[in-house]
């Protein structure tokens, strides 16, 4: 449950930040300023903004590691029981054929 939380925590954060660069945007186009001083205003926004988007995706890389991880621990242990009932499934497949074309098999 907790990996859910820092995926939503992720988004949420990220959702924030590219309202925040958009709001920001949108201010430095319909401000009255000189040419210099909005383009100081976009670098600054550009750097928080980017630093925000790096720990966002830190974030989000670490959970999507933790859920692959998790993913083969899962398989690793049914491995068994899904060797199992694939052969299962193989062997009534193969009596279904030849109980259709009659034929039988030692």
């Amino acid at each position: 449950m907790e990996e859910g939380k820092e995926s939503a925590s992720a988004t949420v954060v990220l959702a924030f930040l590219t309202g925040a660069a958009i709001g920001a945007i949108a201010a430095l186009v319909l401000a009255p300023q000189s040419g210099e001083t909005t383009q100081r205003q976009v670098r600054g926004y550009a750097k928080k903004a980017g630093k925000g988007l790096r720990r966002a995706a830190g974030k989000a890389e670490g959970v999507w590691g933790d859920v692959i991880e998790q993913g083969r621990e899962f398989l690793k242990d049914k491995q068994p029981i899904l060797a199992e009932a694939f052969e299962a499934g193989r062997k009534a497949i193969n009596r279904e054929r030849d109980r259709a074309t009659g034929k039988k098999r030692k």
